[in-house]
């Protein structure tokens, strides 16, 4: 049987305000994300807009087995195995939004995948969230939390070496190779582009707050309201993302979300802050008296601590991931916990009790954030459950210190390997979702393992 009535949530209502709202806008981006937190899928005309929220919209189940290329990975079982089937995509209720800056004005909505009957397609990365979403719901309990996105803005052609440099600034194109950390006056000569970024956010309805020159030449970071909804915190870092790479295109530079760019500095994460409200809407990780912990922030602790190292593939996706894991470099390199630590990987941040909550450091800015949340919130409710101690804080350098407790991988290939065999990750995920991540990763790795880099002829074209 074929659904008819979105199980979204969308109704028709809300494309008919959004249509007579905004008579100027003549096509629409429908946009759903795969494993990897890529955007699929087409730019639709005005006319069409009532018929996708009325009907859906049929898109290729191979649209959720694909590579960070766009090619297919056939042991997904997503290709072949089910024919190459059509699926129906359904609009996401409150996401469909117009875009800044667009000529002709462009809009877009996000996208889930269901199965015809309606039921939810389990290799969408955003139900597999929902999934522990309604977990922790079950027990009363609801996530807030919001991402930090931190990125470089690099010029579209290389320097004199063949690396990757720094973008000129677009407001008189002054050029700075400085670290520039926490810099207001650095900031200004990109102001033109963030301005534009500023409104991007407003017209899409997110909250984007405070603007920082990190820790490298060219690197930004920009913060993000925190949400009561976690889907909704995900959904605004997804938009986030596509909002500052459009800016930065427009105004001439490159948006990289790499999570390690430039090999002499710091790389760029994702940290994701976290707390859990139950029915009265207490924050249920806050204490009475400061410095002295909850149970559930604790057992929270303990179990992102056990559930990190198997997890470590959905923060740390991609072989250039793993190159931002150094020691000072402000990734983490264990699973330490500390309060108001940024050498840990759970920081516990200081600040007002009321909103106590756990920034987990691990992701860089190239993880699906809607998969980073599955797995922490699993992780949680997997410290609850079992009541888990997460051992001691880290108060000093935990660089340099060997706190006891699970050690991450320490490469990608490991990484593949502890996720594909892990019982944990699976039951986070759920079987299809683990099974199309795993098998998407592992083809990537074996086309970079086949792969002859400058590197190679670097090291051993003259010498072996």
């Amino acid at each position: 049987m074929t659904q008819t009535t979105s199980p979204s949530g969308a109704t028709i209502a809300e494309a008919e305000a959004f249509l007579d709202a905004h008579p100027e806008i003549e096509a629409v981006d429908i946009v759903l994300h795969d494993s990897n937190g890529i955007g699929r899928g087409k730019i639709i005309r005005r006319h069409e807009l009532l018929p996708l929220f009325r009907s859906g919209r049929h898109m290729p189940i191979s649209i959720l087995g694909l590579d960070v290329c766009g090619e297919d990975v056939h042991e997904t079982g997503l290709i072949w195995d089910q024919g190459d089937g059509d699926l129906r995509a359904w609009p996401l209720p409150g996401t469909l939004k117009p875009l800044h800056g667009t000529n002709p004005p462009r809009a877009e909505v996000f996208l889930s995948l269901y199965e015809l009957d309606g039921r939810p397609m389990t290799s969408d990365p955003r139900h597999a969230l929902r999934r522990q979403v309604d977990a922790l719901a079950a027990r009363g309990l609801v996530a807030a939390g919001a991402f930090e996105l931190e990125f470089f803005l690099l010029a579209r052609d290389p320097d004199a070496a063949g690396r990757m440099q720094p973008a000129a600034d677009v407001l008189d194109g002054r050029r700075s190779h400085k670290t520039e950390v926490y810099s207001v006056d650095h900031l200004q000569g990109m102001l033109p582009l963030f301005s534009d970024v500023y409104a991007a956010a407003e017209k899409a309805g997110i909250r984007a707050e405070t603007l920082i020159s990190e820790y490298a030449p060219g690197q930004y970071e920009l913060t993000l309201h925190y949400r009561e909804d976690v889907m909704q915190a995900a959904d605004d870092l997804m938009r986030l993302k596509r909002i500052v790479r459009a800016q930065a295109r427009a105004h001439g530079v490159v948006a990289c979300f790499m999570a390690k760019p430039i090999a002499s500095y710091a790389g760029s994460g994702m940290h994701f802050h976290v707390s859990l409200r139950d029915e009265s809407g207490r924050n249920i990780f806050a204490e009475k008296t400061a410095g002295t912990w909850t149970e559930p922030l604790l057992h929270a602790l303990g179990g992102l601590r056990a559930t990190m190292a198997e997890s470590m593939l959905v923060f740390a996706p991609h072989l250039n991931s793993w190159r931002r894991f150094a020691n000072q470099s402000y990734a983490p390199v264990s699973t330490a916990w500390g309060v108001n630590n940024r050498s840990v990987a759970l920081r516990v941040p200081a600040g007002d009790v009321s909103a106590r909550r756990i920034e987990h450091r691990p992701s860089g800015v190239d993880a699906n954030p809607y998969l980073v949340a599955t797995t922490v919130l699993a992780g949680i409710q997997h410290g609850l459950d079992l009541r888990l101690d997460p051992g001691p804080e880290t108060t000093g350098n935990a660089y340099s210190e060997d706190p006891e407790g699970p050690r991450i991988p320490r490469d990608w290939r490991a990484a593949i390997d502890a996720a594909t065999h892990s019982d944990f990750l699976k039951a986070a995920l759920g079987e299809d979702m683990h099974r199309t991540f795993t098998a998407v990763k592992a083809a990537e790795y074996a086309r970079v393992a086949r792969t002859i880099s400058e590197v190679d002829f670097d090291l051993y074209l003259h010498t072996v």
